[in-house]
């Protein structure tokens, strides 16, 4: 195996590890996004895990190791158009508070769309 820092992440086995930890990010995504869509409402598990994820893979994508892969910003649109209607169809029937509505939304649109951007400089 090699090595090539000094760092935490600077050899073959540390990428390897990493690309373990993003891939099973990823997969609960991927399953999330093409379950059944009640678990994607926004009181459920993964309406909640899955901005998560995304959250965590652009922190890892931003760090520059290798090993982490993101998959293609198509791919990303697509879940955020997916997850957006799913969204926007269930929130009101959990009464939130109107400025709570607004400022979760721009946060999701706005995770969404950094990983897009991550994606797209791979």
């Amino acid at each position: 195996m090699g090595t090539w820092g000094s760092g935490n992440f600077d050899s073959d086995t540390a990428a390897d590890h990493l690309a373990e930890l993003t891939d099973r990010l990823l997969d609960e995504v991927v399953a999330a996004m093409a379950g059944d869509p009640v678990e994607l409402e926004p009181d459920e598990y993964w309406g909640v895990a899955v901005p998560c994820n995304l959250e965590l893979l652009c922190l890892l994508a931003r760090q520059g190791h290798v090993g982490v892969a993101l998959p293609a910003p198509e791919t990303v649109a697509e879940w955020k158009t997916t997850f957006l209607a799913i969204w926007d169809a269930t929130i009101d029937g959990l009464e939130p508070k109107p400025d709570y509505r607004v400022a979760r939304r721009a946060v999701l649109v706005e995770t969404f769309d950094r990983l897009a951007a991550e994606a797209a400089l791979e």
